[in-house]
């Protein structure tokens, strides 16, 4: 399935901001299963400084923004091309060993909530089946809301408030399959909605790492593996190592921010 995107990302200052940095993870890279047949990114009121490999072979840009701005604006657009392969990815590469997605962070710390949830998940026979089986039971446990969306939200926290977004049941995900010995982690990217083309935000979902499968995908939101809908552009060990954007500045200025974003079949 050819997708094409375009995705605008529009900062607001009530204030000049004389220096600021942002890294930008909006670059999906060809891979087996997803070709990019064209893909640029376009900066008004900064400029790109340099671009880069981070440690989980992210494509990232780094942007500078022009002195004196007062908004600045992030687009990005292209086409993908995209086969079904049932979420599977396949085996692990780049420059960060299996090991270390065992580890957890602060989004992902496993506590009494997550806890309760693995021992409450339904046993399956085979790796695939349990996951599969943990995807469903988090989706039982914590509905679907945009109530809340908030980014610093850890999983834990997820459970306590009983409902969440992506990018929460992708956390609580992440911090479940690493209690039951699986590695994990969280991918930001985009997903066309069947329904619309003008889409609310990027999405997210989680991968486990499977013995003799490799990176498999699961997004509990939507109770499915990504299929040919889905374009994947960043990983890490949870939202903050795969944000689409990040950075800092100096001053006291306020922030606004808005988003467009469509994605739709070519």
């Amino acid at each position: 399935m050819r997708l094409h995107v375009e995705h605008r990302t529009h900062y607001t200052y009530n204030a000049p901001v004389f220096y600021g940095l942002q890294q930008v993870r909006l670059r999906p890279k060809s891979r087996p299963g997803q070709l990019v047949e064209a893909w640029e990114i376009e900066v008004i009121g900064g400029q790109v400084e340099v671009t880069f490999e981070d440690e989980h072979a992210n494509s990232v840009e780094l942007v500078s923004f022009t002195p004196g701005q007062s908004e600045i604006e992030i687009i990005c657009r292209g086409t993908v091309d995209v086969e079904d392969q049932a979420g599977v990815v396949g085996m692990q590469g780049g420059f960060v060993p299996l090991w270390l997605f065992r580890r957890s962070t602060d989004l992902t710390r496993l506590g009494p909530g997550v806890s309760a949830l693995v021992d409450s998940a339904p046993r399956a026979d085979t790796d695939l089946d349990a996951l599969h089986a943990l995807s469903a039971h988090i989706l039982s446990m914590v509905p679907y809301s945009t109530d809340q969306a908030a980014s610093n939200l850890s999983a834990e926290d997820v459970m306590t408030s009983g409902h969440g977004v992506c990018q929460d049941h992708a956390h609580v995900f992440i911090t479940a399959a690493r209690a039951m010995g699986y590695p994990a982690r969280y991918v930001s990217g985009y997903l066309m909605m069947d329904d619309r083309v003008d889409q609310d935000a990027s999405h997210a979902w989680a991968e486990a790492h499977i013995p003799g499968l490799g990176w498999v995908g699961f997004d509990v939101s939507n109770g499915i593996s990504p299929d040919a809908r889905y374009i994947r552009v960043a990983t890490g060990l949870d939202y903050r190592g795969a944000a689409p954007i990040s950075g800092m500045r100096f001053g006291q200025a306020g922030e606004a921010m808005s988003v467009s974003l469509q994605v739709q079949q070519q």
